[in-house]
């Protein structure tokens, strides 16, 4: 594993939902998903009445996650992009995701779990520590 793949898997590990895209009907879509990292493999979970996974199955899907709403001074967005396969849960697996929601728009969830072998990883990241510092100078001088 690159120390990138390395990076991008430990700031997953940080956030417990994304977003999969991929090509539904000659459009573009893209769902949340709860995701887990085991052995260096990205393990999603989607909700099945939606359909969503039929597009991506064999596909080549890519899978986003970030912490962009968190308000953190270091912000980060990952990228995993390789082809999606079924897989069945362990019981570790399944304690590892956690609870599931109850509904998803209003239908009782109904999980389905996918597997990506990441092919190409990309890991973005924002700095605002000093645009937030001068900020709070300037916000302190007003006072």
């Amino acid at each position: 594993m690159s120390s990138e793949e390395a990076r991008a898997i430990d700031l997953l590990g940080r956030v417990p939902y994304g977003r999969v895209a991929t090509i539904m009907r000659a459009l573009p879509f893209v769902a949340p998903a709860r995701h887990i990292v085991v052995d260096g493999r990205v393990l999603l979970r989607l909700h099945s009445g939606l359909g969503y996974h039929h597009a991506c199955l064999g596909s080549v899907i890519a899978y986003g996650a970030d912490n962009c709403g968190s308000g953190a001074d270091q912000v980060w967005s990952v990228q995993f992009t390789g082809t999606a396969e079924p897989f069945e849960p362990t019981a570790e697996e399944l304690a590892l995701f956690g609870a599931a929601p109850r509904e998803v728009d209003g239908e009782p969830f109904d999980p389905v779990y996918m597997r990506i072998e990441p092919q190409f990883v990309t890991v973005h990241s924002l700095d605002y520590s000093t645009e937030r510092q001068s900020t709070e100078r300037q916000l302190k001088h007003v006072a």
